[in-house]
Parts: structure tokens; sequence; C-alpha cells
């Protein structure tokens, strides 16, 4: 997978925590994993790589584990805005936009801020690339 792919799949897996309890997340990877190889065999296409898996999964156990703090950074500049206002698509964006700005050493803050926009255009609402990308500015 290339690393759009992986990034969007680490979007989907850790949207999840909006709707699961933080303990639950590890019972959702396995129904995320079960669902991605169904999607391949249906669109009969390569299943996901054992590493890709892992990389997944590693990242977004890394940002639940960090959810708190990165909620609070978020809040802390996201002017007239909170975590608790936001977008569930928009807020899953910026979660993992800042924590690859702040604590993934491996992703430029640059290309964390534009990967973050192409995602909030792909899924988001029609004004969500602008909010994300204000928001992540501040974070540059």
């Amino acid at each position: 997978m290339s690393r759009r792919e992986l990034r969007e799949q680490i979007f989907k897996y850790i949207f999840r925590i909006e709707f699961n309890a933080r303990e639950e997340m590890p019972e959702q990877g396995k129904f995320f994993f079960e669902a991605l190889k169904m999607e391949a065999q249906e669109r009969e296409v390569q299943e996901i790589k054992e590493e890709d898996a892992a990389y997944i999964s590693n990242k977004s156990n890394k940002i639940i584990e960090k959810l708190d703090e990165i909620d609070e950074m978020i809040n802390k500049q996201a002017k007239g805005w909170t975590t608790q206002r936001m977008g569930k698509v928009d807020l899953t964006i910026l979660r993992l936009a800042v924590y690859e700005i702040v604590f993934d050493e491996d992703v430029p803050t640059g290309v964390a801020i534009n990967e973050a926009v192409e995602l909030a255009k792909r899924f988001g609402q029609e004004e969500s690339s602008g909010f994300v990308n204000g928001v992540l500015a501040k974070f540059a």
C-alpha cells in the first residue's frame, strides 16, 4: 500500500473511537481487518500485506493511546471550537495529522497537513478542507 492508502486506512480505523469505548478497540481492530479482507476479496484485489496491517494497527493504537493529549492540543489551537463541537470526520482527520506533526518524526509537517486536507476533501463536508487546514496551520 502507498503511504496515502495506509493513512486512509488509519483514518478509518481511528474513526471507530467515536462510536466505541477505548477498551473495545482491540476487538474493533479485528472487525476492521476482517472487513478489509472481505473488501479485497469482493474487489478481487490482493489482500492487505502483513506489514501494512501491522503498520496500520501500530500507528492507530499509538494515536488512540495519546488521544487525550492530542485533543488537548487541538482544543488549544482551534479558537472558537472544541473537540466536542467538531464534526467526527474533521476531528478524526485532525487527530491523525496532529499525531503525525507532533509525535511521528518520519512524517514532515507539510506532508501531514497536505494529506489531512486531502482526506478532508474526500471524506468531509464542503468546508472541511479549509477548517482542517486552518487548524493545522497553527501547528506548523
